[in-house]
């Protein structure tokens, strides 16, 4: 259970749901408890509070009565341990703690900066103040009508808030960041005009950000006011700083050590980048709003990072105090992914904070690095991240900057971020990106579906597009047309798309090693289905596990992008992935474990075709091509029989439905090459068989057994 009253009153329960209070006097008596929280409420306080006009005669019962629905609703009747609402002599008492309630987390960590600046660690300070300030939402219940009578008790919580407020701008005046706090300063001092620590904060600051004059003036402003609404002259501190700024004295000088750095890391941006319109605009729009956080992902080679630094660029003039660049190596050959520790280390030198200044402890690391970018406007691109445990103490506090995050994986668990999965090229870009990478001269008056054709034999990966083109580049000899043609080979095709250090079989190894052994067998055993896409019944058969199981691997597989999800329940591989799933299977797999496996796969299709045909055709009929091919020959003969009775139902009731929106003339030409591969089976020549079901396959949609 969780209670927040630093601005609207809200409960939720211990599963984040939130809890009706129900009535408005019910509302009130909550209000009343936790304002007093952990100290006994007087019952004639409680029911002023309730009837602040004129209490009924029936008050106490009433009261009574208010308390018990209060206990059912939180859920605290029969309680022993807090939270706890129980009765004691004379009134009513609510325990709870710091875990259970935001004023009393504010109170624990505005302490604990207190005690952190005096003991010389404003960092620490910092960091505490700013997480307990952060609680507060608005005025202290906000929502409540409360009895005027109460005033004092809120006015108490502002003047504590205004003391933390005060203490954090302590800390950062001792860390340097006297520019950083003017804009802040000077709203406050707008709001408390007669405050006069607030004044003295605003006087040093503008004095150390080198505007002595206006922090002079500042001071005249103030004795002004003093005196007109005060009859006052102001404090003696106050009067020493004045003569202190007035003479320059080398105490209000700023502490050394920690110079102002504006970084500018990132990587050079990529001139051939093309497209990815749609992209750049959900990016841009996410570095406006708030939290301004956007995370890409997707598939090794899909160019999220050439996307990240682009974007980056953009918006850098937006970032006027830097902009910072990590790569925290998640998927990187010979080495382990980055600690955030290290990463934290690495971000604090590029802020200008030397190697002895920054602390051994992690989280006094994260809290110095949010620290220093407190009201400052920073870019970060956090790249090729393995988590969220890994990016989450990377994250700045500030709201004023924008950070940018790539990754493999979708960080699903990372909260307040604005995901973004990155999809292969459309073919216009594609075709563009690959000509502007091999040279516009290499590929005019070529035609235009030859560069169309070598897009696609590299799957739209802006990656693959790249060697590809690379390769036509550095080699005069070659014309696309030649490239084309090497392309063409299925097997050899990943050989083909590798130059220099970029290889896309190194690229999918590296997600693939990635992997648990659990999701390596189903990736692997993957790249054996014959069909177009598979759903989870039949990959558990291929794998030999249960359905529950395979589906937990094969949303797996969707979350680190070596496999799609193009419909719920469908899954289907990337044309180079499924060649990389191939290679790695006959690499690590015995000839009797890919037996075995495709073996429990036909064994599923035999057992489910009649009732799977309508959604599962075109894999049924690649099935029936694989097993006639291979030496399956029980099993294409049983595949056979069921869509032999099928397609033949189809044509008789005119319905093409099933067959992918297929005319019926097809659903008729399709039964006769069923029926005409059933011939050559019962002769037993499997060979002209899968002909004709593989011509069968083509007229229902699909180039290609596997195709996707």
């Amino acid at each position: 259970m969780r209670f927040r009253v630093l601005g609207t009153l809200e409960v939720r329960s211990d599963g984040h749901r939130v809890v009706r209070l129900g009535a408005a006097k019910q509302r009130v008596l909550l209000a009343v408890l936790l304002l007093h929280v952990n100290r006994p409420v007087h019952v004639d306080r409680l029911v002023d509070a309730l009837w602040p006009q004129r209490p009924p005669r029936t008050a106490a019962v009433a009261l009574r009565t208010y308390v018990s629905a209060l206990r059912q609703v939180l859920g605290l009747a029969g309680r022993a341990e807090t939270p706890l609402l129980s009765t004691v002599p004379s009134g009513y008492e609510i325990r709870l703690t710091a875990a259970d309630l935001d004023l009393l987390t504010f109170e624990d960590l505005a302490a604990q900066g207190r005690r952190a600046l005096t003991a010389g660690r404003p960092g620490l300070a910092s960091e505490r103040l700013r997480g307990a300030l952060g609680l507060w939402r608005g005025r202290p219940f906000e929502d409540v009508s409360l009895d005027p009578r109460l005033e004092p008790e809120l006015i108490r919580l502002e003047e504590r808030r205004l003391a933390a407020q005060e203490t954090w701008i302590e800390s950062q005046l001792a860390l340097g960041h006297h520019d950083d706090l003017l804009a802040e300063l000077g709203g406050l001092v707008a709001e408390q005009p007669l405050r006069e620590h607030l004044h003295a904060q605003w006087m040093l600051a503008l004095y150390r950000s080198g505007r002595q004059a206006e922090a002079l003036r500042a001071y005249r402003e103030l004795r002004r006011r003093l005196a007109e609404d005060l009859g006052i002259e102001p404090s003696p501190p106050l009067q020493r700083l004045h003569h202190q700024i007035l003479g320059g004295h080398t105490d209000l000088a700023a502490p050394t050590g920690i110079p102002p750095v504006v970084p500018r890391e990132l990587p050079r941006d990529i001139a051939s980048f093309t497209g990815r319109t749609a992209e750049i605009a959900f990016l841009d729009a996410a570095a406006q709003g708030s939290p301004m956080i956007g995370a890409v992902d997707g598939m090794a080679g899909v160019g999220k990072t050439t996307l990240a630094v682009h974007v980056a660029h953009r918006l850098a003039d937006r970032y006027p105090d830097g902009q910072l660049f990590v790569d925290l190596r998640g998927f990187t050959r010979g080495g382990a992914p980055v600690d955030p520790g290290d990463a934290l280390d690495q971000l604090l030198r590029s802020l200008g904070v030397p190697g002895d200044r920054i602390p051994h402890d992690p989280g006094a690391r994260a809290a110095l690095y949010r620290t220093r970018l407190a009201g400052r406007r920073v870019l970060v691109l956090l790249d090729n991240v393995a988590t969220e445990a890994q990016v989450r103490p990377l994250l700045p506090g500030s709201p004023a900057c924008l950070v940018l995050i790539t990754s493999r994986r979708r960080l699903a668990g990372l909260e307040d971020v604005r995901p973004l999965s990155l999809d292969v090229l459309p073919r216009p870009d594609a075709v563009t990106l690959f000509a502007r990478t091999a040279g516009e001269q290499r590929v005019s008056g070529e035609a235009p579906g030859l560069l169309a054709e070598i897009v696609e034999l590299c799957g739209r990966l802006p990656l693959a597009i790249r060697i590809a083109a690379a390769r036509l580049r550095v080699r005069p000899g070659w014309t696309p047309a030649h490239l084309a043609d090497r392309m063409r080979d299925h097997q050899h095709r990943l050989g083909e798309l590798e130059v220099g250090p970029l290889s896309i079989a190194a690229a999918l190894d590296l997600s693939y090693h990635h992997l648990t052994p659990g999701q390596q067998d189903m990736y692997r055993l993957l790249g054996l289905h014959p069909g177009p896409d598979i759903e989870r019944q039949a990959a558990a058969a291929l794998v030999g596990t249960t359905v529950q199981h395979a589906g937990r691997l094969l949303d797996d597989l969707v979350d680190v992008h070596l496999l799609q999800e193009p419909a719920p329940g469908r899954y289907r591989f990337h044309d180079l992935p499924r060649a990389h799933a191939s290679a790695t299977l006959a690499d690590e797999d015995t000839d009797h474990d890919r037996q075995a496996a495709l073996t429990r796969l036909f064994d599923h299709y035999v057992q489910t075709a009649s009732t799977v045909v309508e959604t599962d055709l075109v894999n049924l009929l690649a099935v029936a091509v694989h097993a006639a091919r291979h030496g399956w020959p029980a099993h294409a003969l049983d595949l056979s029989a069921t869509l032999h009775r099928h397609l033949h139902e189809c044509a008789r009731y005119d319905d093409a439905r099933v067959l992918h929106r297929t005319a019926v003339h097809a659903a008729r030409a399709i039964a006769a090459l069923c029926d005409l591969g059933d011939d050559h089976l019962a002769q037993g020549r499997f060979g002209p068989a899968a002909e004709y079901f593989e011509r069968a396959l083509k007229m229902v949609g699909t180039d290609r057994p596997g195709h996707a």
